[in-house]
């Protein structure tokens, strides 16, 4: 057996990490590496850019490979402890070997019938009387959407059309954001008709849905009659559904993404795509067009919300009638009259994404702008007052780290608004109102002179995550539970980007600009924030955090990026020889690195050595370490 494969035989051991909530990207991509998928979905991805047609997927859906992919994917999700109608979670599978897994798995294909989904409800972002439905799957049944996803990504991925952003890999709303500022900056459309289709999610025609699918190329008649079954799930205390696809699930966001391309397919072939007689370049084929009797028009999607941009009233009334027309025709779908209309960005704003776009007029031309919308704003000084409040009657280190995480994730989603850095004085300006009031005996204030009226300057020293985020900002910090709380109005404007198509998670070359591109530190520390070791004292926990900063979110011996299944704090002195939880105590390592670190055993040594394949610099440091902990050196014979 090779050392690939004796590693391989110790990861795919069934035990879970319940500390793991999130995967970042590198880590799905390594996934794929790792377990001999990404050689199968490039080739599936290609071959879907030819226009072919598949026949035969379930042989790679039940693979070994694909199940062990899809339990190694889906136990690092947030939602992997969530109970479906059974009670199970990812826990269930604890201890089984990988052949038991396996095999169980199979066995499900073979004869699949999917059990109830739980039904519950959230309130809606910015609408907290109403409600939004949810339909959460039983474990067994989301580890096989898992293995179906894995597969027919790669085949979607290659027929979906370039402007569709939600639900996609390695896109986000800040490039539908930047895609739709950009069509206003550049190409001047600032006529913008708002499409909202009625509770699209529950309205999905199962038949229409399945025939998409044929048409796409997925053509695997075992394959759809599962996904068949799966969107006829019992739902519980409602029964059988005749439509809709229940959020919630996981293969739900590509069956929606399936149902709107043939949407985006037919408004870019009206203009954007338009196919001519004569082969002109990009830009000459849109000055002919110009001269035809056609209607120009673009579009942004992001799952079911999406603008269409239009030169002047008159296209945009023809395009908003024709699609509302469309829709009824060819999906069934209705739109809603009270959230659909015309706007024109020079006079007022339209809200996309959590976001409120409009142009104003900089010298003798317009100029797109944007602040976080009006209903943003209220859900996120909701959310922050809420967290307050929890904070005011478990005053945990932990609880003000939520805080901060909730902070970090507003400031790094609204961080392409032109006008956040006064929204988020806004936000402040109310939030901190209810921060005073109920932490006002639990906050640390500055020490004051007996013989003074003034306070003394005491020095607050801030942690180096503090300084990373917002050490440019002068505000001395709360403190709660020893734990500074990030400033609200600490956002600044960051000029969002255009997604590029160079980028793939299905071709060599579009994996290394992921690798080199994507920073892991921000998810890093913010997965550190909202997690905590528990057993560990508050020093240890806050100074974790900190050294993850200090060292930019790499392996202190080997340089690499960290991962969150891959990465350990070490203690440089032990604890049972003395050793500290302060900060100088404390690395971040490899896991690898940190079991080379301990180990003992000659064969446990060559083993780890022979992974690693450490160069002298990095041998040099391992050793340093090895006597920090007591024990003996490396010597490399040389060869």
């Amino acid at each position: 057996m090779t050392n690939r494969n004796q590693v391989r035989k110790e990861a795919v051991d069934l035990t879970v990490d319940t500390n793991l909530e999130r995967q970042p990207k590198q880590q799905k991509l390594r996934n794929a590496e790792y377990y001999d998928m990404q050689d199968v979905m490039d080739k599936l991805y290609e071959e879907s850019c030819k226009g072919k047609s598949f026949h035969n997927l379930m042989h790679l859906i039940t693979s070994e490979n694909n199940i062990l992919l899809a339990f190694r994917n889906i136990k690092n999700n947030k939602g992997s402890m969530t109970k479906g109608t059974d009670g199970k979670t990812i826990t269930q599978y604890k201890g089984w070997s990988e052949e038991q897994f396996v095999k169980y798995f199979q066995s499900k294909f073979a004869n699949y019938h999917p059990k109830s989904v739980r039904r519950t409800e959230i309130p809606k972002v910015g609408q907290p009387d109403k409600m939004r439905p949810l339909g959460i799957p039983c474990m067994d049944d989301r580890i096989i959407q898992q293995c179906i996803i894995q597969v027919l990504e790669p085949i979607c991925e290659a027929r979906f059309h370039a402007h569709s952003y939600g639900f996609r890999p390695n896109r986000s709303a800040s490039h539908a954001i930047a895609r739709a500022q950009s069509l206003m900056n550049v190409s001047k459309l600032h006529y913008v008709v708002d499409v909202d289709i009625k509770g699209f999610f529950d309205n999905v025609n199962h038949g229409k849905l399945l025939k998409q699918m044929w048409t796409v190329g997925i053509r695997d008649k075992s394959l759809i009659c599962i996904i068949g079954k799966i969107l006829k799930s019992e739902i519980e205390g409602i029964g059988r559904p005749d439509k809709g696809t229940p959020q919630g699930g996981i293969i739900s966001p590509l069956l929606s993404n399936i149902v709107l391309n043939e949407l985006d397919w037919w408004l870019s072939d009206q203009w954007e795509t338009k196919s001519t007689r004569y082969p002109y370049t990009h830009s000459h084929k849109y000055e002919a067009l110009k001269k035809s009797n056609l209607k120009e028009f673009f579009f942004v999607r992001y799952a079911d919300d999406f603008k269409i941009l239009c030169r002047d009233y008159k296209t945009a009334k023809k395009i908003f009638i024709a699609v509302k027309e469309w829709l009824w025709e060819r999906l069934g779908l209705e739109i809603s009259p009270e959230k659909s209309k015309i706007t024109n960005v020079r006079k007022k704003k339209t809200d996309f994404l959590g976001f409120a776009l409009y142009v104003t007029k900089k010298s003798k031309k317009y100029v797109s702008k944007s602040n976080i919308s009006e209903k943003a704003k209220k859900a996120m000084k909701t959310k922050l007052k809420e967290q307050i409040k929890v904070i005011q009657h478990d005053t945990s280190p932990h609880q003000v780290s939520q805080l901060n995480a909730m902070i970090l994730g507003m400031h790094n989603y609204y961080n392409t608004a032109t006008g956040c850095s006064r929204d988020f004085r806004e936000i402040n300006f109310v939030v901190s109102k209810s921060l005073k009031h109920r932490l006002r005996v639990k906050t640390k204030k500055a020490k004051r002179n007996k013989n003074s009226k003034s306070p003394l300057p005491e020095k607050v020293l801030k942690s180096r995550t503090y300084q990373k985020f917002y050490g440019s900002y002068g505000g001395k910090p709360k403190v709660v539970a020893g734990v500074q709380i990030f400033p609200i109005y600490g956002c600044k404007f960051v000029t969002p980007r255009m997604f590029t198509r160079e980028v793939n998670k299905y071709t060599p070359q579009g994996r290394q600009l992921i690798h080199k591109n994507l920073s892991t530190v921000h998810s890093l520390i913010q997965y550190l924030l909202e997690t905590k070791e528990y057993g560990k004292s508050v020093e240890y926990n806050d100074n974790r955090i900190s050294l993850m900063a200090g060292q930019n979110g790499k392996c202190a011996v080997t340089g690499e990026t960290l991962c969150i299944f891959d990465m350990e704090c070490h203690h440089k002195k032990p604890k049972k020889l003395g050793g500290t939880d302060e900060y100088r105590n404390l690395v971040w390592l490899k896991s690898n690195v940190h079991k080379l670190i301990h180990a003992t055993e000659e064969d446990t040594i060559a083993k780890y050595l022979d992974i690693l394949k450490l160069d002298d610099k990095a041998l040099k440091k391992v050793n340093s370490l090895r006597l920090s902990a007591e024990n003996l050196e490396i010597v490399v014979k040389a060869n």
